[in-house]
Parts: C-alpha cells; sequence; structure tokens
C-alpha cells in the first residue's frame, strides 16, 4: 500500500469518529481527557453517559491493534531501542504534558486545528516544536 494510501485509510477513520463524536454527543473526542474520566464515578462529569464513552473509548484503543493485525495478517515489524526504565520516563512526561497543556494530539490537534481553536493551534505547535528538539537533541547525544 502506498505510503498516501496507508495514511488516508489511517487518517479516515480517526477524522471521522472526531466529527462524529462532536455531532452527536457536541464534545471533544480528546482521549487523554475521555481517559482521565473514567478516574470519576460512573455518572459524573458533563455528561451521564461520559463514563460509559471513555469506557468504550479505552476499550477500542486496547482492541484495535489486535484487530488491525487479524486483519493485516500479523503484527508490524516494530524496533524499540529504549530500555525500560527510559520508556516508562517518557511515558509519565507525556502524561504530564498533557495535563499542562490541557489536551493530547487527539483533542487539539485532530479536533482543536479543525476547529480552528488558537489554544489548540500553540499547543500543537509546542507538541511538534519539542519532539523536534528532542530528536535532535537524542542525535546529537547519541
Amino acid at each position: 500500500m502506498s505510503s498516501f494510501a496507508s495514511a488516508f485509510a489511517g487518517g479516515l477513520p480517526i477524522g471521522l469518529s472526531a466529527a462524529l463524536f462532536l455531532l452527536l454527543d457536541g464534545r471533544i473526542a480528546g482521549i487523554s481527557g475521555l481517559v482521565a474520566g473514567l478516574a470519576r464515578p460512573a455518572g459524573e462529569g458533563p455528561a451521564g453517559g461520559a463514563w460509559r464513552t471513555g469506557c468504550a473509548f479505552l476499550a477500542g484503543l486496547v482492541l484495535g491493534p489486535p484487530v488491525f493485525a487479524l486483519l493485516a495478517g500479523g503484527w508490524p515489524v516494530m524496533r524499540i531501542e529504549a530500555s525500560l526504565p527510559v520508556l516508562a520516563f517518557a511515558g509519565l512526561l507525556v502524561g504530564f504534558g498533557t495535563r499542562l497543556g490541557s489536551g493530547c494530539t487527539s483533542g487539539h490537534g485532530v479536533c482543536g486545528l479543525a476547529r480552528l481553536s488558537p489554544r489548540s493551534a500553540v499547543a500543537v505547535a509546542v507538541f511538534l516544536g519539542s519532539g523536534m528538539l528532542t530528536v535532535a537533541l537524542g542525535r546529537v547525544l547519541a
């Protein structure tokens, strides 16, 4: 599959689900916000079904890769060269950043930019800039 077709096949359901979630539920499909909502008791929050929605999104995140592997005939080849402590620390930094930035790449990058949100444009610029700086520093220090 060409890189364009592959990106389109992956991006189309993401964009469609984000648009439908906004149209049908009136909320932004930001994964960090939906998952954070799972810490609240069922029925609390801005919408009564918010807890069930967060569970459904989380189930989709967990079940998506095995469904992909089933449909594609196997797992994609991945090479992770970092140690487990480095990956855990990186995960904590990402979690801290999403709380500090009031959202993640799905909320700001997919939904916020589509709504022309200035706050999301700044957040995405910081995400991308931080990522580029991290890669550049990693290459220099390696």
